[in-house]
């Protein structure tokens, strides 16, 4: 089969990249445009540290194939951390040491920030509830937890003082 084209948003810029049928959208990350953060682990959607934003939800980039994010935005860990320091997301995490190895960190993050977006006060259920598609085999979750609860008032807090 052919390859093709694909435009897609990413981090805020159109990027254009030829593919083979059925590349993952993970793949064309890693090895094509070098955004290594979405992190290359079970390869079967089973441990969420490929997860990325597509138009703000969260998705598994080891399952989806790159030709079904043409047109779309994609967000990674590299997108969303700001050239000053850290996404109030990945600041929790390190105050509340919810990463040890790492590896599991920037789906985590991803899937923090989507929830965070679309419901700025989750209660613990919701924030357990939106983590169950991702494994961490170090922290034990509850750091973890505590950190999305953290990131979520410092969140509301800094809209607060913004509105003013």
């Amino acid at each position: 089969m052919a390859s093709t084209i694909v435009t897609f948003e990413l981090g805020g810029r159109e990027v254009e990249v030829m593919v083979r049928p059925m590349t993952t959208l993970q793949a064309v990350l890693r090895n094509q445009l070098g955004f290594t953060a979405t992190k290359d682990g079970c390869r079967q959607g089973g441990c969420g540290s490929c997860t990325v934003l597509v138009d703000g939800e969260p998705m598994l980039s080891c399952l989806l194939p790159v030709e079904d994010v043409a047109g779309r935005r994609v967000t990674t860990l590299e997108s969303i951390t700001p050239a000053e320091g850290l996404h109030p997301v990945q600041r929790a995490f390190l105050d509340a040491n919810a990463l040890q190895c790492g590896y599991c960190t920037p789906g985590m993050v991803m899937v923090s920030t989507a929830l965070l977006d679309h419901q700025p006060a989750p209660t613990g259920d919701d924030i357990r509830q939106a983590l169950t598609g991702n494994i961490c085999r170090c922290t034990g979750y509850r750091p973890i937890v505590t950190a999305v609860h953290d990131a979520a008032a410092a969140m509301r807090a800094n809209a607060g003082e913004q509105a003013r």
